[in-house]
């Protein structure tokens, strides 16, 4: 049934660290809002799931390759992540408590159960900004699902991570051969130069068709050998 006109019900609210966070439901979705922004919800979680499989590819067959989620929204990364059992160690970094509760004890664990137990995951409660500044050379893969975009940021704070300075951390976060990604809600025309920029190789921009409008993308590079 369509939820285009139902009135969105309010599940939870809570004011984080970082301000109001709002789990809804509108019809059979569950949504998330953050600050009054609209972040994501469980309609359909295609372009999650590419975020994650684009970056495996770029992998090649390294073997158990250990991947980092910035973000763990609606679940959707994480779920499909641990549903291939390739990956190794799979860690989420989320900064809001009340997502993180929201899986572990509420209405998002329908999504995120069966990952959350799997033995290869890991949830660390943190900024991601200061997550990656903090430690080198750790992961094969950082899968970054954190904004709408590099152009359009939950908070102001985020934005250092879409600099040149900022994509040199997760660099440093990665292996050799390891791989970014980064999910957005629209291209972003200046992204690629500055993914060049911080050092990154292969910098690539891959479409995830919607039903309506411009395309998802997810943007890629590699961290040279």
């Amino acid at each position: 049934m369509s939820t285009a006109y139902e009135i969105p019900e309010v599940i939870d609210r809570r004011e984080g660290p970082y301000g109001e966070v709002v789990l809804r439901r509108h019809g059979e979705l569950l949504q998330i809002i953050a600050n009054g922004c609209f972040l994501m919800d469980t309609s359909d979680g295609r372009s999650e799931r590419l975020l994650v499989d684009a970056a495996l590819r770029a992998l090649d067959d390294r073997p158990e390759p250990n991947v980092l989620i910035g973000g763990l929204g609606v679940g959707f990364s994480l779920a499909h992540a641990a549903a291939q059992p390739r990956w190794g160690r799979i860690t989420v970094v989320e900064r809001e408590p009340a997502v993180i509760a929201w899986h572990r004890r509420g209405p998002l664990s329908r999504i995120s159960a069966d990952a959350l137990g799997d033995p290869r995951t890991e949830i660390v409660e943190a900024d991601l900004v200061a997550f990656v500044n903090e430690i080198s050379a750790t992961f094969d893969a950082l899968c970054l699902d954190i904004d709408n975009g590099p152009d359009w940021t939950v908070t102001e704070d985020n934005g250092s991570l879409y600099s040149e300075a900022g994509l040199a951390s997760c660099a440093r976060a990665l292996r050799p051969g390891g791989v970014l990604a980064v999910w957005s809600a629209q291209p972003s025309s200046n992204f690629e130069e500055t993914l060049e920029n911080a050092g990154f190789q292969q910098v690539r921009t891959e479409e995830i068709p919607v039903a309506r409008g411009v395309p998802d993308v997810v943007h890629l590079g590699v961290r040279p050998g």
